[in-house]
């Protein structure tokens, strides 16, 4: 198993790194000042403190998506001597604004919020509260919005990329099918299978993947006792590989995939590989904590713009891709060049269709 990538998290830990050289020979005063900057280029509300707020409406230990964030916010806010962060998860879409408003008035100079379910409707409030830095992983179905920094990524490019990694383990395996377990048929998740698929047969036209939904209508991934009973009859059809596209039932799929000895993947999270108490075989990476580091670098270095989009492209920001987490070497290059395809737009075509079909444009 692989281990730890070290993920650029931030020019935080550099200054911080320099601040401990400067001290050996002195320069402590000097380093200090650096810290001090960097402190006051965070500190939006102009309270002199720097308090990181993140708003979720999955579960803070979800072992994916939500998880990655919260840890990474937490992971920032120790490194660079900010205030504790505020984190507040399992927020119900018809709560957020109240939730959204608390952290305001407990003092938030950067809120994160995890999913574009709880900025719907709240847009108001990003220049409402303009002094605060605004930021959401909505994803590419969100649109532009004034007062809101914005990370998305491509649902298809990171469904292909999944689906000939999955596609690699299943020929090694003599296998030929896998199951995508979702919640309930929303658009994206139908733009995620259709890639995810398609991905596979890029492998062996003759592999297959099934969909299976978990939970109610709307959003509902989180519905634990709905993956088992659909897990189990995936099992039931032969397949050989599950990606558990899900947040709170994510973690307990993982671990029935591992009891059956099934390729599993993760699905968001970058730090899969170096689990110890579940295993996994390929990471999918769109981690919410990994597309903070350069973000909250251009936030800080005042480059970021409110309003606008930063995009992660798969074959070219390395935060985002499937990743392999015990492949063979023949197997890891494999992938890397389906992903570097990726990158330079040869299935563009085939990501219009899937967004069409997905979509219905």
């Amino acid at each position: 198993m692989k281990g730890f990538r070290a993920w650029p998290v931030l020019g935080f830990l550099a200054v911080i790194a320099v601040a401990s050289a400067c001290s050996d020979t002195g320069d402590s005063a000097g380093s200090g000042e650096t810290l001090s900057t960097e402190r006051a280029a965070a500190d939006f509300n102009g309270d002199g403190s720097v308090r990181i707020a993140v708003v979720t409406e999955g579960a803070r230990d979800d072992g994916a998506y939500y998880q990655a964030l919260v840890e990474r916010v937490e992971e920032i806010s120790a490194a660079a001597g900010y205030e504790d962060p505020l984190i507040v998860d399992q927020v119900a879409p018809a709560d957020a604004r109240s939730e959204l408003n608390n952290v305001v008035a407990q003092g938030a100079d950067i809120i994160a919020i995890g999913s574009s379910n709880l900025a719907d409707g709240n847009e108001d409030l990003f220049l409402e509260h303009e002094e605060i830095f605004w930021y959401c992983n909505c994803g590419s179905g969100y649109q532009d919005t004034p007062g809101l920094l914005r990370s998305t990524d491509s649902g298809a490019e990171l469904g292909i990329s999944a689906g000939y990694a999955t596609g690699l383990l299943l020929d090694a395996r003599d296998a030929d099918l896998a199951v995508f377990l979702g919640c309930c048929d929303l658009n994206f998740e139908v733009e995620s299978f259709l890639a995810f698929r398609l991905g596979l047969q890029m492998v062996d036209q003759s592999f297959d993947a099934i969909y299976v939904p978990t939970g109610n209508f709307p959003f509902d991934f989180n519905n634990t006792a709905g993956a088992t009973e659909a897990y189990n009859a995936a099992v039931a059809e032969g397949v050989a590989a599950v990606y558990p596209f899900l947040g709170g039932a994510h973690e307990p799929i993982t671990r029935l995939a591992n009891e059956d000895g099934l390729v599993v993947l993760t699905a968001g999270s970058s730090r899969g590989c170096e689990r110890e108490d579940v295993e996994y075989d390929i990471e999918v990476m769109f981690d919410a904590g990994d597309y903070l580091a350069p973000i909250f670098d251009e936030i800080i270095g005042g480059t970021a713009e409110e309003g606008g989009a930063r995009r992660f492209t798969v074959g070219v920001d390395p935060e985002v891709g499937a990743d392999l987490c015990d492949g063979t070497s023949e197997q890891d290059q494999a992938l890397a060049d389906l992903n570097a395809r990726i990158g330079t737009g040869q299935f563009d075509e085939e990501i219009s269709r899937i967004l069409a079909e997905a979509y219905g444009f």
